[in-house]
């Protein structure tokens, strides 16, 4: 159990030699060494399958390497389990908090650690040391709150005092930020910097550069299951860590497009469309071949616009016309066979079926093109799914490999080819490079400018207003659900979407 002042034991340094691991026929590591000094923090960069994560398991135990070391203070060590390397000092932070949601807060925190006598646990004590738990990292969580009911922040936080709670002298964040808004996510680096000063070693893996530049000491790239170099974060740039990362520059991140604005016609028209609560009044207009962004602070609305759009939500007042016609969309069926495609925000609970494969998940928007009586024609199922996953680069051995085995980027090409295989006339997307790695992004980039080449009329949400500007023909920015900023390409800066997103007043002509 922590001592009530939860002081560190020592520092530790992690070294992996020539680590090698695979999963069935493939390699995930190959002769990886890699070197982490003692309180501080070391970033993992790469592609999704590039392997940092599997070597960020193997510190934690939850993979067992096929061959090579790992070393911990300079002693040879090997876990078998989470439970051997907690042991030893070492936690790891999830991505998707692994917490017992009916159980609260404070049971959460020092699960399996509780102080007992005579096998019961003292509640005094135990509040006594989650109330200096709490004081030592800045939180403030009520601890008889259920787990499953916090949000995902606040459950990130509590999956922090579980491994300070247990002197965790290592803790590995893997992609802790894919989910959270730039504000949460803020937080989270001033507790990972709080336990680096504290003498904690933390191995931070992440899509996001930036983030590693600014938060880590020292990053490692990985490509293809080899390291490619380690450095200081102060001799990279996210320039020189792209090049790395990829084997090539990536001069032209988003792809060039021709105007189309004003030159084709409108497949969809949003009028006067409201839904109480949520937004206000909000009217555009999207062209074929146009692809037109959506921006906005979190909760300002821009989600529940593309759902009312799909007939997710229903709308209370306004029209939604597509080609001229208005509809009455009663439910996502029918926008769907009006030809609008939805990719949620939330791949894993909205969009895929994780448990199901590959084949399942594309063929699932398209079941009734290849079904006679209720029956699906698996013959046709799979040559769609095969002509699917060769299209979009899905990187899977096999097209019955279950959804949740594969990388975020290659879910989320999964999301892609279910609707690519209905040829929308309309495809929302909102944060659809969320969580996903630079290669991935520069694939969805093109995907999305190839769509629209072709005539697909596009609206793109997302929270990363580079991308908004560097993709988009115009873009609309909404503040406190209501529209108040639209630009032309030409005017689509960066500081002038941010103003509008949080000025006090409509920019709206």
């Amino acid at each position: 159990m922590a001592n009530a002042d939860h002081s560190r034991a020592g520092t530790l340094d992690i070294r992996t030699h020539r680590i090698t691991k695979r999963f069935g026929g493939v390699s995930a590591l190959s002769d990886v060494s890699v070197e982490v000094r003692a309180g501080c923090i070391h970033a993992l960069v790469g592609e999704n399958g590039a392997g940092k994560s599997t070597l960020g398991k193997i510190i934690a135990g939850v993979h067992e390497p096929d061959s090579g070391g790992l070393y911990l203070g300079g002693v040879a060590v090997r876990f078998g389990s989470p439970r051997d390397a907690r042991r030893y000092g070492v936690a790891r932070v999830a991505q998707e908090p692994t917490l017992v949601p009916r159980r609260s807060v404070l049971e959460n925190v020092y699960l399996g650690v509780e102080p007992s006598s005579v096998g019961f646990t003292r509640q005094k004590q135990l509040r006594k040391h989650y109330r200096h738990l709490e004081k030592e990292l800045g939180y403030s969580l009520d601890p008889h709150d259920f787990a499953g009911s916090l949000r995902l922040a606040d459950q990130q936080k509590v999956e922090v005092m579980r491994a300070v709670a247990r002197n965790a002298r290592v803790i590995v964040f893997d992609e802790p930020t894919a989910s959270l808004p730039a504000d949460d996510a803020e937080r989270l680096f001033a507790t990972v910097r709080q336990l680096s000063s504290a003498g904690t070693t933390v191995v931070y893996i992440s899509h996001y550069l930036e983030e590693v530049l600014a938060l880590a000491d020292s990053v490692s790239v990985l490509r293809d299951g080899r390291l490619v170099r380690t450095a200081a974060t102060g001799d990279e740039t996210p320039e020189t860590l792209i090049q790395a990362m990829l084997g090539r520059s990536l001069e032209h991140f988003f792809p060039e497009r021709a105007q189309t604005f004003g030159i084709n016609p409108p497949v969809l028209s949003v009028e006067n469309l409201s839904l109480r609560g949520a937004f206000t009044d909000v009217s555009f207009e999207i062209c074929a071949g146009e692809i037109v962004g959506l921006a906005g602070l979190v909760g300002s609305g821009r989600s529940e616009v593309a759902h009312a759009i799909f007939a997710a939500h229903k709308h209370d007042s306004g029209d939604v016309v597509m080609e001229g016609r208005k509809t009455r969309f009663r439910r996502p069926s029918d926008a769907m066979r009006a030809g609008i495609a939805l990719v949620p925000e939330n791949r894993t609970r909205q969009g895929l079926l994780m448990k199901r494969s590959v084949t399942e998940n594309i063929a699932l928007a398209s079941l009734d093109d290849r079904s006679i009586a209720g029956v699906v024609n698996q013959t046709q199922e799979r040559r769609l799914a095969r002509e699917m996953v060769e299209r979009l680069d899905v990187r899977t051995s096999e097209l019955t490999t279950h959804a949740g085995a594969l990388s975020g980027g290659n879910q989320q090409k999964l999301l892609f080819a279910r609707w690519l295989a209905r040829s929308p006339k309309v495809l929302i997307v909102d944060e659809p490079t969320r969580g996903v790695d630079v290669g991935a992004k520069s694939a969805i980039y093109g995907l999305l400018k190839e769509l629209a080449d072709r005539g697909t009329a596009v609206l793109l949400i997302s929270s990363e207003i580079e991308e908004i500007v560097g993709l988009s023909d115009r873009v609309l920015v909404m503040r406190d659900g209501r529209l108040v900023a639209e630009f032309e390409r030409s005017q689509a800066t960066e500081d002038a979407v941010i103003v509008a997103a949080f000025a006090a007043t409509s920019a709206v002509a």
